[in-house]
């Protein structure tokens, strides 16, 4: 799988996120992107020889993204039994404002899954930032579990809210319960 590894790659990764981001995944074609990036297409094609990679690489990119934000937000915190509330919000902004990217990292790649052999750095960093963040409510439970449940739960919130499949004017609440009760310590 090819990735952003060096400044052509990274540009044509980044073109492919926008056009995504504007117009959706069925809008990001090879000859597109390449006219877009300002690249021969010819060039794309031995970078990335199918769509499948472009989406593969937008979807590392936006989990090294995520990784950095998550990072951040979990590390600006004092106490670090607030640091899930901090991570909480962070993925959900990050979620909601790049819906595509999103997409591409968790619903257009599925080997890039935790429990595929080789998974790359990029989701493992993701999931070790939500476990740091989930470390001070385990417990006694266990982390990578708790951690994994936590993921779940943002992303089946993600998922329905984008969809309009949960009650409107209730968000916050639902965010408050998951960032501050759901996972608190037993």
């Amino acid at each position: 799988m090819s990735g952003p590894d060096d400044g052509g790659d990274a540009l044509i990764v980044e073109t492919a996120s926008r056009l995504a981001e504007i117009e959706g995944w069925t809008a990001v074609t090879p000859r597109r992107v390449a006219e877009r990036a300002g690249v021969d297409v010819g060039d794309l094609y031995r970078r990335f020889p199918d769509p499948d990679s472009i989406i593969a690489a937008v979807a590392l990119r936006g989990f090294a993204d995520l990784t950095t934000r998550l990072t951040e937000a979990r590390q600006a915190v004092a106490d670090p039994c607030r640091a899930w509330a901090a991570v909480v919000s962070t993925y959900l902004d990050f979620a909601y404002a790049n819906p595509e990217v999103y997409d591409a990292m968790l619903a257009h790649t599925p080997d890039l899954t935790l429990g595929a052999a080789a998974v790359p750095a990029a989701p493992r960093a993701a999931f070790a930032e939500l476990r740091a963040a989930l470390a001070p409510l385990t417990a006694g439970r266990d982390q990578d579990t708790l951690a994994e449940v936590g993921w779940s739960v943002l992303h089946g919130l993600v998922m329905l809210t984008r969809g309009g499949r949960l009650r409107p004017g209730t968000q916050e609440e639902r965010e408050t319960l998951i960032a501050q009760r759901l996972f608190a310590r037993p």
